[in-house]
């Protein structure tokens, strides 16, 4: 699938999935705004996809920050003139692994400024373009606002309002011919790594909840997957959850 023509604006993209998912849409074609609160961690995702022989520009972009988002949106329309998808990749895991009764006042704020909010700036900033492009907006959500992860109720609560605001967006934006989509990923990442580094009795759970038997690649398996909703071909899909995680949870 190409995407050739098109350009993909990419929040948190200096590693884990945001990183794949910008490999994949600039392998396959697109103009990439490679954007991140770390500008030489992206200018290195940007440097991968000129090796492949893509297009793309790094952004230091603090999500919390409206002024950073509107300069991306900005900076990808000067670089490459158009803007057909914004994703919104940035994470906050918030509070961590914590019971209701261990979570403070405090824990709250992080995961909904860095998972939530930006959200709105996004869509406030990137729609005049995606209108006149007929684009996107895609945000990167977790299984978590779907069915809930046990010690996890301030991440879970945020990634299940960012389906809701989701739907409220694919519902306001149809109308002027731009659709907005989630994808719940599940891959290998930094983190992911760390993590079954610490926990290496973990790893044979996790590939035997999937049916495929073997975990995510970023770039392979979510990075594609986000490439069909870029294009055209996911022409009459919006307001939807595509779960990517090789059928470890079915809806």
């Amino acid at each position: 699938m190409t995407l050739s023509g098109y350009t993909a604006l990419v929040t948190g993209a200096s590693e884990g999935i945001g990183r794949g998912i910008a490999l994949a849409a600039g392998k396959a074609g697109a103009g990439v705004v490679v954007s991140a609160l770390d500008i030489a961690a992206a200018e290195t995702v940007v440097d991968e996809i000129h090796a492949a022989g893509g297009r793309a520009v790094a952004a230091r972009c603090d999500v919390t920050r409206r002024a950073d988002i509107e300069a991306a949106v900005v900076g990808a329309l000067a670089a490459f003139g158009r803007l057909d998808t914004v994703i919104h990749n940035a994470n906050d895991t918030g509070a961590g692994a914590r019971s209701v009764q261990e979570i403070a006042d405090s824990h709250w704020q992080p995961s909904f400024a860095v998972g939530l909010r930006p959200i709105f700036y996004t869509a406030r900033a990137a729609l005049p373009a995606l209108i006149a492009s007929g684009g996107s907006m895609i945000v990167m959500t977790s299984q978590s606002g779907i069915d809930g992860t046990v010690t996890l109720p301030v991440y879970s609560a945020v990634k299940g309002a960012q389906r809701a605001l989701v739907k409220s967006l694919a519902r306001e934006w149809g109308p002027r011919g731009v659709r907005v989509n989630a994808i719940a990923p599940s891959a290998m990442t930094p983190a992911q790594v760390a993590y079954l580094e610490r926990e290496p009795h973990m790893r044979a759970h996790l590939i035997a909840r999937s049916p495929l038997r073997r975990m995510g690649d970023a770039e392979a398996d979510i990075g594609r997957a986000l490439t069909f909703l870029i294009s055209r071909e996911s022409g009459f899909i919006t307001g939807q959850t595509l779960v990517v995680n090789g059928g470890a949870l079915m809806l």
